[in-house]
């Protein structure tokens, strides 16, 4: 595969992994060991040499610092992701939360956009903050209030966003972030789990790094929890490192099915933008509906963004019924083909209530102030037969 430009879809069966595998394997063989042998004392010299002076070994001494299994598939999401190096971790938040972990101290800063996910949010404003790491929140898109939240003399370390966003799938403008933190000498993080490398390569337009949940369209069947980080080499080094402390690995099985998922990746995520943009496009014309968010309509805020930066909008499409807390719920359970859970991006529709699912502690004004409406659904769009979907969502609504 060297040498030689290749487009998505062959580089998610094809790179990372060599062409003749162990016992002429066609797959890559699962590594299932959580330690690994010496023929003799000199060999062991060797490996601690050629690790300690960064030869390209790939750490397999013990299962916490490396696996083949897992190091072929980092290979090949580095690819996809256009990225020099890339490490897995247990979950999308364990990648997140080690990555800012091993990069902040005490008295250090981060900025971070308000529509990121639930999960990161609260553990920047709240465990972080206990470990005297403070956090600014700015609106989504107001790259004036982001700029100016930047604190001088190093104290902030990273500018944080989602793009798209959860659920509102906000786009950001990934040049002007990382115009922003260039001049200001800060890093970039962008969580591109909701566009995918397909979409979206957020390392190509000037971003340090980019993490996805793994669990979601990387894997596609909603049967592994997994996450990645993408970067450079040195940085990435750092993270592995890291991994190897706090101990958030990937068990080789899970990375062999991560691998199985991302060989029809391609294909997944290209049916399921257009899907999901028909699906768009026949709700927002429906009298029961008051409003459709998906960046692939005209009608979205960031629509030009997403036209300039990515070559497909993703599967998911978030809207608001003409209905309230209630009514919104009757519509979902009246539906028949998607199922009601959380997550996102895997072959099967799924669709949920934000109000119920993530947000059902709190009380409608709460949730309010947050931008969540009780009438607000969250569409999961799978790879079923887009015109059954639609015929689904048309009985449900004519239920209302």
């Amino acid at each position: 595969m060297a040498g030689v430009a290749h487009g998505n879809s062959t580089r998610a069966i094809h790179s990372g992994a060599p062409r003749r595998k162990a016992y002429n394997s066609l797959t890559t063989p699962v590594v299932q060991t959580a330690t690994y042998t010496f023929a003799d004392t000199q060999a062991l010299v060797d490996f601690m040499r050629a690790k300690t002076w960064g030869d390209g070994v790939d750490n397999e001494e013990y299962g916490r610092y490396g696996n083949p299994t897992v190091a072929a598939v980092e290979r090949r999401l580095a690819s996809l992701d256009s990225g020099g190096d890339a490490a897995l971790f247990a979950s999308g938040m364990n990648a997140v939360t080690t990555v800012l972990l091993a990069s902040l101290s005490t008295g250090t800063h981060v900025v971070m956009t308000d529509d990121c996910y639930r999960r990161t949010r609260q553990f920047c404003g709240t465990f972080l903050r206990r470990l005297g790491i403070e956090t600014s929140v700015v609106p989504m898109g107001d790259y004036e209030a982001l700029e100016a939240a930047v604190r001088s003399h190093h104290k902030t370390r990273y500018i944080i966003s989602e793009s798209p966003t959860n659920p509102y799938l906000r786009v950001a403008d990934l040049e002007r972030i990382a115009d922003i933190a260039r001049r200001h000498r800060v890093r970039t993080l962008i969580d591109s789990t909701f566009a995918t490398p397909i979409n979206q390569r957020p390392l190509e337009w000037g971003i340090d790094l980019v993490i996805h949940s793994a669990t979601k369209y990387l894997s596609g069947h909603n049967d592994l929890l997994a996450g990645v980080v993408c970067g450079s080499r040195e940085r990435i080094a750092a993270f592995r490192e890291a991994r190897g402390v706090m101990g958030g690995v990937v068990d080789p099985q899970n990375a062999f099915l991560l691998e199985r998922g991302l060989r029809t990746l391609g294909m997944r995520v290209e049916r399921q933008n257009r899907s999901a943009l028909e699906v768009a496009a026949y709700l927002e014309t429906h009298p029961r509906i008051e409003r459709v968010w998906y960046p692939g309509l005209a009608s979205h805020p960031d629509h030009e963004t997403a036209q300039r930066q990515m070559t497909g909008c993703g599967g998911v499409v978030s809207f608001e019924v003409r209905a309230g807390l209630e009514g919104t719920g009757r519509f979902i359970d009246n539906l028949q083909i998607p199922f009601i859970a959380p997550s996102l991006g895997g072959v099967e529709s799924l669709i949920e209530q934000p109000a119920l699912m993530s947000y059902y502690e709190q009380t409608s004004e709460e949730r309010l102030a947050l931008g969540i409406r009780d009438n607000l659904v969250r569409f999961s769009v799978g790879i079923e037969d887009v015109d059954d979907l639609i015929r689904d969502l048309e009985q449900a609504l004519a239920r209302l």
